[in-house]
């Protein structure tokens, strides 16, 4: 009889511990959202030309043109003014000063 309760209360804690391993707690997700400006460029990608200009941004070299082209990639920089420019050469394609705040995504034409 002793042995017979002490198999039913085993049986019954292996069944107890099998059902908890069936639940799942909570999880969190935590990320963290980029809200720096982002600046792009729009311009004629048939000309192979104008994907190798320069882009700078405060003076400071920030790649070829052709990697921040609108809709397929973007330059991310810190709020605030901002000189850009796009050379080719010695030819200067692009000479703006814009501001931008957080969140602001701005396309820049370049002739």
């Amino acid at each position: 009889m002793f042995l017979r309760q002490f198999l039913s209360a085993g049986v019954l804690a292996c069944a107890l511990v099998s059902l908890t391993a069936c639940v799942q707690y909570p999880t969190e997700r935590q990320s963290v959202v980029d809200l720096r400006p982002q600046i792009s460029f729009r311009f004629d990608a048939g000309d192979a030309r104008l994907n190798e200009a320069r882009v700078q941004v405060d003076g400071l070299d920030a790649g070829r043109l052709g990697d921040f082209m609108d809709g397929k990639g973007a330059l991310r920089v810190l709020s605030g003014s901002h000189a850009i420019r796009v050379t080719l050469g010695a030819d200067t394609l692009l000479n703006e000063r814009a501001y931008l705040g957080d969140g602001v995504a701005r396309p820049f034409n370049v002739k």
